[in-house]
């Protein structure tokens, strides 16, 4: 990993030509040089030769003659001139995205290259020369504000942000499913849905939040339920068959119809909710049985409005939809003989071309099963489309904040339907860091930055745009992706990979204009090994980074430095010191919550998981109690607890009760202070302060554990269900209190 130099120039030159770093920073300044081989690996995967002298030339120059080429897409600001590959009559048309045309004359920028005048208006617009057409995106300066999208009052807003799989409806609801099944509950009535994603919008959206940021949607593999990380999706452009709520298209008739056909034995998703459990495997089979059931229903009813709409859906899907529908339905014939975890790659190779023969000549003869999967994205659209409009209904400015995944499977639906958009012999992940010493393979492939050059951007394009369709924001994870990846050759250790460079300029313009086209805010993931100058970048173009509370901390203090501050903890940054262009959170879903941090439950984790030698746990438990009273006085000088002396900075903000009546104590209390940890990040001058409900709800447990999911005593990731369903989770007076607490805290600030 640090091998110094020594390394063949030639192989430098090839790397670096390619965007491949052979040299990068730590998270502890230090310098790595990426081993010879490392980078030999890599170059060849990305289909680069280098074996050899003549090999590196013949690869440079093919980097040389993509990059002499004028790609598809010309990414520009508005009001700056835009300068073309042209030379000849130097007249020209621009035909506005709307329609309208303008003429003009181009000056000489430099030999082969003309410039034209700026233009103002945001949008998709063609240059024409004669016979040549050039494609321009230009973008605005930077996304919508929080405050543009709030009509001027967003300044201050707060939110809630939800993993839509823990949701499930009240008890009412539970005896209307048993109307449809009297042998039990039915097969939607466990685990979250589009339905109760709306529902819970809207009452949070009463209760006074601006925004409900939600667990990714994309779709899964589903013939194979068991792959239900939502961040690693087979499909960016599609939707969760999942989390179809099955009357919210085609009403209660049509489910109850559906139900008396399936019987008694179809209705069994009632049973996970004694164990606060999705069961993946077991429910998503059941709703799909009753979905199809209600397809073929559609189908015997001859020509119908909502046959119609299906109709119409399927068309406007176009290649992108039935490429997806022909994956779900190849992947589920294919499964009994090559296993769940399987994919495209495993198929007969005629089946790899998306286009080809043999494709369509299985589409043609299991049309049912591919029309089936266009009806499940129908109802998927229909539903989530109803949520972000109940969301505004409520009261919500921005409504849903779609979660947008780094990447996709490999093997799924994405990756098969636009190889040539793909990295294709390589995994992106992380290096090693302070939290993962090892690095991190996430096993996931993503788009390739030669590709979104030479085709326009056009995948790139397609996914904000799927991200966008049905929300008011997006959260892009792990957003340095934009600027650089890890990339992992295959076979081959999390650490031994390299940062490949990617378009970062163009890919920021380009969110832009996606999300000033949709009117939306966005949020960029930004934890990890940040290169130098990024978040600047991301503040530039107007999207929001995140401040997590755990991280907002500052220099360690040296011994006896500040006396009230325990030596071995890093104090806490006060709330009006955080990054002010972010969006604040007390946690994420990798992150301990306020009270599992609190108990060190995250710690005792670590230690079943095998991840402490012998005696660590120790070791960092007390450790913990150092941090608990750095937060603690923290939280007195921020003014959110009352302080014992009443001098400390900030002693004017508004108080939120303490658990446990140590309020006015120096040292913390045993229970967690969870409102006034939730008041003092609401109390940051972020424009938008997120909490999860997690934290909102007072739960020890959180959502996902990285690396916790292949150990013997498995940490439950993705599955938990919250202990209160969406009608009650607002009624609830410890639930009301931290409200009122937050929104106490946004108005003072």
């Amino acid at each position: 990993m640090t091998e110094a130099g020594g390394t063949d120039p030639a192989l430098i030159a090839l790397s670096e030509a390619a965007g491949l770093l052979p040299v990068w920073e730590d998270v502890y300044g230090v310098t790595h040089h990426v081993r010879e081989a490392t980078l030999r690996q890599i170059l060849d995967a990305l289909g680069l030769p280098c074996g050899s002298p003549a090999g590196m030339r013949e690869s440079l120059n093919v980097l040389k003659a993509e990059q002499a080429q004028a790609g598809r897409l010309v990414v520009v600001d508005v009001d700056v001139a835009p300068v073309l590959s042209h030379q000849g009559d130097p007249g020209y048309e621009l035909i506005l995205e709307d329609g309208s045309r303008l003429v003009g004359k181009a000056t000489v920028h430099q030999p082969g290259r003309m410039r034209i005048a700026p233009i103002s208006q945001p949008g998709y617009h063609t240059v024409v020369f004669g016979s040549t057409s050039i494609r321009l995106a230009v973008c605005p300066k930077s996304c919508p504000s929080l405050d543009e999208v709030c009509g001027g009052h967003g300044t201050r807003a707060w939110g809630i942000a939800a993993q839509v799989y823990s949701l499930h409806g009240r008890s009412d609801r539970q005896a209307h499913a048993n109307h449809f099944a009297p042998s039990g509950p039915a097969p939607w009535a466990v685990g979250g849905d589009f339905g109760l994603v709306g529902r819970l919008a809207a009452e949070a959206g009463r209760a006074g939040a601006t925004a409900m940021a939600i667990s990714p949607l994309h779709a899964m593999f589903s013939a194979a339920p068991q792959r239900y990380s939502p961040y690693s999706p087979s499909s960016r452009l599609f939707l969760n068959a999942a989390y179809i709520e099955p009357a919210q298209a085609l009403g209660d008739a049509a489910v109850h119809r559906a139900i008396a056909r399936m019987g008694r034995e179809g209705a069994k998703g009632g049973q996970a909710r004694a164990l606060q459990r999705v069961d993946w495997a077991r429910q998503v089979p059941e709703r799909l049985r009753l979905l199809r059931c209600m397809f073929d229903d559609l189908q015997g009813e001859g020509i119908s409005p909502a046959l119609q709409d299906f109709t119409r859906f399927r068309t406007a899907g176009g290649e992108a939809l039935e490429s997806h529908a022909r994956y779900e339905a190849l992947h589920a014939h294919h499964l009994p003989e090559l296993g769940p975890d399987s994919g495209w790659r495993d198929w007969n190779a005629s089946l790899h071309d998306p286009a080809g023969a043999a494709v369509r000549a299985f589409a043609q003869e299991h049309e049912s099963e591919v029309a089936f999967h266009v009806f499940l994205q129908w109802l998927a659209h229909e539903g989530l489309g109803a949520a972000q409009r109940q969301a505004r209904d409520g009261g919500m400015a921005v409504g849903l904040i779609a979660d947008l995944a780094i990447g996709t499977d490999p093997r799924g639906s994405h990756a098969w339907s636009r190889q040539e958009d793909m990295l294709s012999r390589v995994s992106v992940g992380a290096p090693p860091d302070l939290y993962q010493a090892l690095g991190q393979n996430w096993g996931l492939t993503a788009f390739s930055p030669r590709a979104l050059r030479q085709r326009g951007y056009s995948a790139f394009i397609e996914t904000l745009r799927a991200a966008l369709a049905h929300a008011g924001g997006v959260r892009i994870d792990h957003i340095l992706g934009l600027a650089r990846m890890w990339v992992i050759a295959e076979g081959e250790a999390a650490a031994d990979g390299a940062y490949l460079k990617f378009p970062l300029e163009d890919l920021l313009r380009l969110v832009a204009l996606e999300a000033w086209r949709h009117r939306a805010i966005v949020v960029g993931e930004n934890l990890g090994t940040v290169p130098l100058g990024f978040n600047d970048a991301l503040e530039q173009r107007g999207i929001l980074g995140t401040d997590v509370l755990w991280f907002e901390r500052e220099q360690k203090a040296d011994e006896g430095e500040t006396p009230d501050v325990p030596a071995r903890a890093a104090a806490f940054k006060l709330p009006d010191a955080w990054p002010a262009a972010a969006m604040a959170t007390s946690t994420t879903h990798d992150l301990p919550t306020i009270k599992g941090w609190w108990l060190g439950r995250d710690l005792r984790w670590r230690d079943r998981l095998g991840q402490y030698r012998e005696g660590e746990l120790a070791r960092q438990l007390h450790e913990r109690d150092a941090d608990k009273a750095a937060l603690w006085f923290a939280l007195r000088s921020s003014g959110v607890v009352p302080s014992p002396r009443g001098d400390e900075p900030g002693s004017d903000m508004p108080c939120a009760d303490v658990p446990g009546g140590a309020g006015s104590d120096a040292s913390p209390p045993d229970a967690a202070p969870r409102d006034a940890v939730l008041a003092y990040v609401a109390a940051t001058p972020c424009p938008l302060a997120i909490v999860p409900l997690e934290d909102l709800l007072g739960l020890e447990e959180q959502p996902n554990f990285p690396g916790g999911d292949g150990a013997r005593e498995a940490h439950p990731n993705w599955v938990q269900v919250l202990p209160l369903s969406v009608d009650e989770i607002f009624q609830e007076e410890d639930v009301k209190q931290s409200i009122a607490a937050v929104s106490a805290a946004r108005k003072a600030s």
